[in-house]
Formats: structure tokens, C-alpha cells, sequence
């Protein structure tokens, strides 16, 4: 069992929404040292495509970049480390290339913090570009690289939720009834999903789980979920049943499954046992056909 599940719900997270865009490596490794990236980023050849289903996180995926997500607020040390890695894969990349690199080509670091201080911000000489990035976003200078995004100062909308979820309290427990009210059939909406319930998992058999009351809260947000997520598997698993008793009805009453007969199971399933065994036993193939087609 992982003892940081935050961290890897996190990387595996913004994988899940990034992997669409580009090449994304987690725990990728910095030379010189023994060192992790949490999350690589390298945006496929060709532009993005699906950049706007991820708002301001895929604002981050039209460039190189390095994402180093926090849990708790990041500390000066914890800054200047992710800094560390960042010029350690400068370094590297230069000694590695025949040809000079240009500024453009340099990934840029992404420190995803739920809260920062003035003092902390202030030390960094970090700048906010809300006309350009809105509120939450602090910039360094250009030759850093580098930029820290207060989730908790993120405004609420569309475009930062798929980064709020990875706040902390409120802002998250916000965020979760945001991304549950989004469609079903929105492919992101399910991967998020599974990605917390996982983590839910996770959390309900650590032993220190009592200690934690941010962790109880958001078990407890899951939980509807998660009970939801059981009943669609059971209803998935009597509908596969409904389906193949049909199909096997249809084959004594007609000898075979034909694309026409095919074509009925799924309307036929909606019904009841008790409602469609006598049509299926007693309804002539014409009759089938004419009422479910």
C-alpha cells in the first residue's frame, strides 16, 4: 500500500487528463541525483486536441512542462527543491544537445499548491497575470521558469475545475459536486470518478485514518458515489443476464440469431422476466419484430 496516496491519486490524476494530449511520464527521474519529477509533460507533435475540455490544466499542456502537485500548502524548501529539479533537467538537456536549445523548448514548472502565504509569494518576487490567467496564478521571472498556482484562489468556473479537485476542504468538496453534475457520458467525468473512489479505497484501511478529518470528509462525500457505482455494476451484470436469456429463448423459438432478431435483445431487455418470457414463447417472429423494432 502506497503511504502518500494523495500524491499518487494526484499523478495518476493529471496522467489520466493529460495523457490525450502528449507524452506524460510520472516518477520520471532527475539525473545527478536520486530525484522524482511527479509529473512530465511533452505535448504531441502535432497542436493539442481536446486542450478546452480541460480548461486552465490544458492551458499548462500547450508547452513542455513539469506538474508538481502539493497536498498540503508548499513550503520554501519544497519550492526550491521543485526549482532544484527543474534547472538539474536544464542542465542535463543542454549537455545532451547537440545544438543549442532554445527558451522555447524548456519545460516550465508548475507548482500546484492548495494555499500559499503573502510571505511565501512575496520571497518568490511571484506576479499574477489575472488579465491573461485570472485570479491564483503567480509567475516568476521569465529566466525561472516557473509558476505556482494557488488552487484555493482559483474562481469558481468551468475552466479550473479539473485543478480544484485537487484542492483541499471546501474547495474540493465544491469541486466534487461540480464534476458529479457534469453528463455521464463525459469520458473525463468517469476517469476523475474512478480516480477518487480509488482513492477512497485507499484511505477507509489506512490506521491512521481518525487523525485525518479532511480525509473522513471527503470518504464521506465519496460514499453516495461509490454506493452508486455498485448498483449501476449489478444492474450492468442483470442486464448481461436479461440479455443472454432473450438471446437464448430467440434461438429455440428460430433456430438462429439473425441481425434482425439481434436488433430486439436490448428493446426486449427493458422489459421485466415475468413480461417478456410469455411474448418470446407465444409472438410469432413477425409479431416479435414489428412490436420491438
Amino acid at each position: 500500500m502506497t503511504k502518500f496516496p494523495y500524491d499518487e491519486f494526484s499523478k495518476s490524476y493529471l496522467k489520466e487528463l493529460l495523457q490525450p494530449l502528449g507524452k506524460v511520464e510520472t516518477s520520471c527521474k532527475v539525473p545527478a541525483e536520486i530525484r522524482e519529477i511527479d509529473v512530465y509533460f511533452a505535448p504531441s507533435s502535432q497542436p493539442p486536441q481536446g486542450t478546452m475540455q480541460i480548461g486552465l490544466l490544458g492551458r499548462l499542456a500547450l508547452q513542455p512542462a513539469l506538474i508538481e502537485p502539493f497536498r498540503n500548502a508548499a513550503t520554501r524548501s519544497e519550492i526550491r527543491s521543485c526549482m532544484g529539479k527543474l534547472f538539474t533537467l536544464f542542465a542535463d538537456m543542454e549537455r545532451q544537445s547537440k545544438t543549442r536549445i532554445l527558451e522555447s523548448g524548456l519545460p516550465r514548472l508548475w507548482i500546484l499548491t492548495p494555499t500559499a502565504s503573502k510571505a511565501i509569494l512575496g520571497g518568490l518576487n511571484a506576479n499574477s497575470d489575472e488579465d491573461n490567467w485570472g485570479r491564483g496564478v503567480y509567475f516568476l521571472g521569465d529566466t525561472l521558469k516557473s509558476v505556482v498556482i494557488v488552487i484555493h484562489q482559483l474562481p469558481r468556473t468551468p475552466d479550473t475545475l479539473w485543478l480544484r479537485i485537487l484542492g483541499r476542504g471546501r474547495v474540493r468538496e465544491q469541486a466534487v459536486r461540480e464534476l458529479e453534475a457534469l453528463p455521464e457520458s463525459n469520458a473525463l467525468r468517469k476517469k476523475a470518478i474512478e480516480l477518487l473512489l480509488s482513492l477512497k479505497t485507499t484511505l477507509e484501511v489506512r490506521e491512521d485514518l481518525k487523525k485525518d478529518k479532511d480525509e473522513r470528509k471527503l470518504i464521506m462525500q465519496l460514499s453516495p458515489l461509490y454506493e452508486q457505482k455498485l448498483a449501476d455494476v449489478r444492474q450492468e451484470g442483470v442486464q448481461v443476464e436479461r440479455r443472454a436469456t432473450i438471446e437464448n429463448l430467440l434461438k429455440v423459438r428460430f433456430g438462429a440469431l439473425d441481425n434482425e432478431l439481434s436488433s430486439i435483445v436490448q428493446p426486449i431487455a427493458l422489459l421485466s422476466p415475468e413480461e417478456f418470457s410469455p411474448l418470446l414463447l407465444q409472438l410469432s417472429r413477425e409479431e416479435l419484430l414489428n412490436r420491438f423494432s
